[in-house]
């Protein structure tokens, strides 16, 4: 199983740590595609030595290449939104994680859109259990 894990980079990095926490748990239901996303190293400014095409290009690809798209979308993010519309225009499966928070509110664009699975979760632990009951789900790849 191929797994494309979104999560903000330009949007704010403050939830990094949690990112590679995720990802790291999403490694034993299959491969994680954006293994970059929780990286220490990756910054506001994304990924040096590629431009934006470049970026744009190879994660369009990877998309495309997945079996399935979860994304941690607590910090909103253009390009996370960008990427969960794209996955859905493609008949992706598309789980959206989050926590709800007065200051960062889930988008009506996400939560509303019938082909997107949201969850709401506080605590890691929590984030966890979400995951793997949506990977024992019959997941058509």
């Amino acid at each position: 199983m191929k797994i494309y894990f979104a999560g903000s980079i330009r949007g704010g990095r403050s939830d990094a740590g949690l990112y590679r926490d995720l990802i790291g748990h999403l490694q034993q239901h299959g491969e994680v595609l954006t293994e970059h996303i929780g990286a220490k190293d990756t910054s506001e400014l994304g990924e040096p030595g590629l431009s934006d095409k470049q970026i744009h290009d190879r994660d369009m690809g990877w998309v495309l290449a997945s079996d399935v798209m979860v994304a941690e979308v607590t910090v909103p993010s253009l390009g996370v939104g960008y990427e969960i519309g794209r996955a859905i225009e493609n008949g992706k499966k598309v789980l959206c994680l989050y926590r709800d928070r007065p200051e960062t509110r889930l988008s009506a664009m996400i939560a509303g859109c019938a082909p997107i699975l949201t969850a709401q979760y506080e605590t890691l632990e929590d984030a966890k259990k979400i995951l793997d009951d949506f990977f024992k789900q019959d997941i058509d790849v």
